[in-house]
């Protein structure tokens, strides 16, 4: 059972969302952002701080010319920090080796510094066109259901998941570009993980409906929890130091989690690990590249 092209093109066309990144004259560098701030990131949240970057780097040597410590600012409460660090490495490359511009093919977006399968195939789709499969967890869990009958889909496999994808694309370039939004756009407003609107789905045929929407038979999926977690230290840790613009001593890192030394230390430490936060030679500690005078 296919996924119509027509008829989620059609439906696509009259509800897609109005987000700033699929509007007109936006570049590929400026996708290539939008990319990777929504990784695991709300829309809600990343729409700020995305019409904020492309403002101040409108271009990859913009980025490049600043400091690693004013990008990690600039990316605030976004989560997941090191992807703005990619991210400035990745501007260095393009400013340096590709004329300030974001490749087109997926080989070459592939060798850039913090690019996957993913991001280099959704930046050869949205920013130029291409005809090539892109698959997120909104794609997998709509390809799940709709092709193959499954209340969720398996555990991911870029090689199958790539080739169900292909396989729905329309043939020609323009329409496949569009239709690879569109799935995405349904699994994330329609038929989404826990209640799925079906009766609001434009897909006249779905093999799970079919089927009596039968329930998942796999293992529970994981609830990520954030709560007193690691990633909760470490961003409180990075919070004092995006604050501070010079280094900060040891006390003013650890009053942010005095009830777990021993976390707060193993969350400071892997801050250390990951290049997102240095120590001088004197103790104290700053943001990546504000550590060395």
């Amino acid at each position: 059972m296919a996924v119509e092209s027509s008829v989620l093109l059609k439906w696509y066309s009259e509800t897609a969302r109005d987000l700033p990144w699929r509007r007109e004259g936006v570049s590929a560098w400026q996708i290539l952002m939008s990319e990777i701030m929504l990784q695991q990131t709300p829309v809600v949240r990343v729409t700020p701080i995305w019409e904020e970057w492309v403002e101040r780097w409108p271009v990859p040597s913009a980025m490049a010319a600043s400091s690693q410590a004013e990008v990690l600012r600039a990316w605030g409460k976004l989560g997941y920090p090191r992807r703005a660090l990619r991210l400035h490495e990745c501007a260095g490359v393009l400013a340096a080796e590709h004329g300030d511009v974001v490749p087109e093919d997926v080989d070459t977006l592939l060798s850039l510094p913090g690019i996957g399968s993913y991001t280099a195939r959704a930046v050869a789709c949205f920013a130029y066109g291409q005809r090539v499969p892109v698959v997120d967890t909104n794609v997998r869990r709509v390809v799940a259901r709709a092709v193959h009958g499954n209340a969720e889909p398996g555990n991911p496999s870029n090689t199958r998941d790539l080739a169900d994808v292909a396989a729905l694309l329309p043939r020609t370039r323009a329409r496949a570009a569009t239709y690879s939004a569109a799935l995405m756009e349904l699994g994330a407003l329609i038929c989404t993980a826990r209640t799925p609107n079906c009766a609001n789905c434009p897909l006249p045929n779905c093999a799970w409906v079919a089927s009596g929407k039968p329930a998942h038979t796999g293992p529970p999926k994981k609830v990520q929890k954030f709560a007193g977690t690691d990633r909760q230290v470490r961003g409180k840790l990075m919070a004092v130091l995006r604050e501070s613009h010079r280094p900060v001593e040891r006390a003013q890192l650890d009053i942010v989690w005095p009830t777990d030394p021993g976390q707060r230390d193993r969350a400071l430490h892997s801050l250390l690990v990951d290049g997102l936060v240095e120590q001088t030679d004197d103790g104290l500690f700053a943001l990546a590249g504000e550590g060395t005078p």
